[in-house]
């Protein structure tokens, strides 16, 4: 078994996985759970160890049939009344073309929606729901505004974008799962992403998969081409 195929077990066991995605783009390590295998202690490590910001990943075939947008796509829309909106369009994103960001949600039975049990069950219903297809019941159970962050992941996925978007979500697709995954970047104390050598010892430390973005994106390549 090799190292993308043990990131994929992990996940079916509910586990977090470490993956960092490459030198030349963000140069962060991100953790990763499969989204219905979250609880609320997958978001309290997160929190404490993690401190970055804990999205969503959802594969874009269920974002299209949920109807969610990107949302520079909002932004752009909503411009033509608030002027100030065009001025901030993010075309000059250091590291990539496009924000994977799309809107935020809650569940309807939360209280506030961030706490760590509030989280994670507006994560596991929306991966549920989505698991079930009832796209239709989107509007039903969640609201929005909220306190989980919402990423669309690109068409074709790593093929298209190399992000840790599209990277998760695509791991959770080779290993059977439901293409949506809950992630969250690592921070250091020095006030920057947690260095490459840090996250590998954290992996070491807690026993987890620690996996390199071009490991995983080639892997899913050619799972692409072996299924075409």
């Amino acid at each position: 078994m090799n190292i993308v195929e043990k990131a994929m077990q992990a996940l079916k066991n509910g586990k977090i996985v470490l993956v960092y995605d490459a030198d030349d783009r963000e140069g962060e390590t991100d953790m990763v759970v499969a989204s219905e295998k979250i609880t609320s202690e997958h978001i309290r490590i997160m929190r404490k160890d993690g401190g970055g910001l804990i999205c969503t990943a959802i594969h874009p075939e269920f974002c299209k049939k949920l109807g969610i947008p990107f949302m520079v796509d909002i932004l752009d829309f909503a411009s033509q009344k608030f002027k100030v909106l065009k001025e901030l369009y993010p075309n000059d994103i250091p590291y990539d073309e496009k924000s994977s960001f799309s809107i935020t949600v809650n569940h309807r039975k939360t209280f506030t929606g961030i706490t760590d049990n509030d989280r994670a069950l507006t994560i596991k219903s929306l991966a549920q729901l989505c698991k079930e297809k009832r796209f239709d019941d989107f509007g039903k159970e969640f609201r929005s505004p909220g306190h989980v962050t919402l990423l669309r992941a690109a068409d074709g996925l790593v093929k298209k974008r190399q992000g840790h978007t599209e990277m998760t979500v695509a791991l959770a697709e080779m290993a059977g799962l439901t293409p949506i995954t809950t992630i969250c970047e690592m921070m250091g104390d020095d006030g920057n992403a947690m260095s490459k050598s840090e996250t590998k010892k954290y992996a070491e430390k807690y026993n987890l998969v620690y996996l390199n973005g071009e490991e995983l994106i080639n892997y899913y390549l050619d799972y692409i081409e072996k299924k075409e």
